[in-house]
């Protein structure tokens, strides 16, 4: 049964979370603060955490810091006030999965749950897990981006954008199709999406890549590069 851990100092938006979580048959643990969080890491498996980003006591990028240093495969979904583009950047910088603005919806938030576990739960399961692109090679098992020269680890929602561009080379790919297809319903967050675009450009630019992923404007993105 999988086990989410809500991180939240407000105690009825704690309740708010939990409670469509325990509906879906999960376990729902919960912290006021960060350092809470973290104690309850590294007491109990946690397959999805639920976090704030502005807390007392540790907040919610202290959080992050620590699981991505401590190499924790926790999903995290990131449930904030904080609408500014550049909180997003830092946010997924630190390896978050999923970034969710307040006031949110707790059946999106369920949702999005559920999508991240599907994508992570089982592995096996995913269709041709090594995808090639040239130079560019994709390891979808392990997260990991190969580049012409350099290798990078990716979170959930980088792999799942990176496996769907690579097999769709040079096809437009249109922001609600991309949405339907990695974070998996109907509703999409232009701002969301435009800062992991950002993310996976300035990968495939640092590396001195050929490949690069173009907007096309109004309608979404693709990915395109030499030899296609």
């Amino acid at each position: 049964m999988e086990r989410i851990l809500v991180v939240d100092d407000d105690p009825q938006i704690r309740e708010i979370i939990r409670t469509p979580i325990e509906q879906a048959g999960m376990i729902a643990l919960e912290a006021g603060t960060g350092r809470q969080a973290i104690e309850r890491l590294n007491s109990d498996r946690i397959d999805v955490i639920v976090l704030d980003l502005m807390m007392d006591e540790g907040d919610g990028l202290e959080v992050l810091r620590y699981l991505r240093s401590h190499q924790l495969d926790t999903l995290a979904i990131v449930v904030s006030a904080r609408r500014q583009e550049q909180d997003k950047i830092t946010t997924l910088g630190l390896g978050a999965d999923d970034y969710m603005t307040k006031p949110f919806s707790p059946m999106e938030l369920m949702a999005r749950i559920q999508a991240v576990l599907r994508r992570r739960y089982p592995a096996s399961e995913r269709s041709s897990p090594v995808i090639r692109l040239n130079a560019l090679v994709l390891d979808a098992d392990n997260l990991i981006l190969h580049l012409a020269n350099e290798k990078v680890s990716l979170t959930l929602i980088e792999c799942g954008l990176m496996q769907l561009f690579m097999r769709n080379p040079d096809r437009v790919m249109t922001k609600l199709e991309i949405y339907q297809q990695v974070w998996q319903h109907e509703r999409y967050d232009d701002n969301n999406l435009s800062v992991y675009m950002s993310r996976l450009r300035k990968m495939l630019e640092r590396s001195q890549s050929s490949w690069e992923i173009q907007t096309v404007r109004g309608v979404g993105y693709r990915l395109t590069g030499v030899g296609l």
